[in-house]
């Protein structure tokens, strides 16, 4: 009888949640997801210049290379092409209102705050807004900013190219070029100080 009971009792237990499982570690991942950041420039097809985001939250494509306020700081998601931009020295992400406007805040959490990378076959990159699809971040020539309920991806306004700042990789490397420089002559002193002791002890 208690063996029966036994088997009763296990066969009446509830089977495991493997949904509740599998959605635990979906939160527990998206929470953990790591996050990619890049620091580069955007260079402007029609302006020449660069996007910079200023103190004042105005977003406009008049940067000159390695200035202080062309230097983005760019956020992804480690899966996709969604982006969100920011400028690594105010602070403030460029964001879109609804009337296609850009501004930068301080929060960029919103959907308006993030972009999606279009890389088009001529090589350069559109950014499409997440919240209003169809909507692209665009500058004129004298590099304003261009409603974006008028632009479409094929406008060359809406065309950038990712650059490195300026001396960027210049200041990366030199440390690695000078550091092995001196330890060239000190092997051949060894050698003849090796040598003279050889030579003495023959």
């Amino acid at each position: 009888m208690r063996l029966r009971t036994s088997r009763l009792v296990q066969s009446h237990s509830p089977p495991p949640n493997f949904k509740h499982h599998v959605n635990e570690q979906c939160r527990l991942s998206d929470r953990m997801s790591r996050r990619l950041i890049r620091t580069y420039q955007l260079y402007s097809r029609t302006s020449g210049k660069h996007v910079q985001v200023l103190g004042n939250k105005k977003v406009n494509a008049m940067g000159d290379d390695g200035a202080v306020h062309a230097k983005l700081v760019v956020e992804t998601d480690t899966f996709g092409s969604r982006i969100r931009i920011k400028g690594a020295k105010t602070g403030y992400y460029i964001c879109m209102n609804n009337t296609g406007k850009l501004i930068g805040k301080r929060k960029g959490r919103g959907k308006d705050c993030i972009f999606t990378e279009i890389v088009l076959e001529n090589n350069y990159t559109a950014l499409q807004n997440a919240k209003y699809e169809g909507w692209y971040m665009a500058f004129t020539r004298k590099g304003r900013p261009r409603k974006a309920s008028r632009t479409k991806q094929h406008q060359r306004e809406a065309h950038f190219m990712k650059r490195q700042p300026k001396g960027h990789l210049l200041g990366d490397t030199q440390p690695f070029d000078v550091l092995p420089l001196p330890v060239v002559p000190f092997h051949p002193r060894r050698t003849k100080h090796t040598h003279h002791h050889s030579s003495g002890a023959h």
